[in-house]
């Protein structure tokens, strides 16, 4: 499969498969590369863990649901969740993050993020990236100290889900060469 062929088949999944565990040798796959992703100035500023354990994972997805807003409801179903826990950049990241006014370790969480999901695809594995949650349940249910920052919950499992269609802007109104050029439509 082609690269592009491969992300038009990747999808957001908010139905997963109940009945079918994830196996812990895709689990580890997919850490390995989100291992191998890259960071600025090589800080890794990110810490994972793997929540697979039923009835704390039930806990988690609870911490990411919304009851008023009708949001989340679908990660009960996902066997496995993955919390990306930001960690401090080393020197020269942070020195570089603060000459340019940038925050490297949020777009390295990004990047991770991306590693993470591509690599579940490319398992047969669907995911979803949430960053709505409740953090102080999040490090309250983790153990994970106040000091951190708790960015992102990935949802894996398989889908129970159909292929949808995707909807993006057309390559013109999201790309320019050479300048910046925004057609309004």
């Amino acid at each position: 499969m082609d690269f592009l062929d491969f992300v038009s088949k990747r999808q957001s999944v908010r139905a997963y498969d109940t009945q079918r565990p994830v196996e812990k040798e895709k689990i580890e796959r997919i850490l390995q590369a989100a291992q191998l992703a890259p960071s600025a100035c090589n800080a890794q500023p990110w810490h994972i863990i793997v929540v697979d354990e039923p009835e704390l994972k039930n806990k988690v997805a609870d911490a990411t649901s919304a009851r008023a807003l009708g949001m989340n409801h679908f990660t009960k179903q996902a066997p496995v969740h993955l919390i990306l826990v930001e960690e401090k950049v080393n020197l020269s990241s942070g020195i570089g993050g603060w000459v340019k006014q940038k925050d490297y370790a949020q777009m390295d969480l990004g990047i991770i993020a991306a590693h993470i999901v591509l690599a579940a695809h490319a398992e047969g594995l669907g995911s979803c990236i949430l960053g709505w949650f409740n953090e102080p349940a999040m490090r309250e249910l983790l153990s994970i100290p106040d000091s951190k920052r708790v960015w992102l919950d990935i949802t894996i499992g398989y889908s129970a889900q159909p292929l949808r269609k995707k909807k993006r802007k057309s390559i013109s109104e999201i790309v320019s060469f050479n300048n910046y050029k925004k057609i309004v439509r």
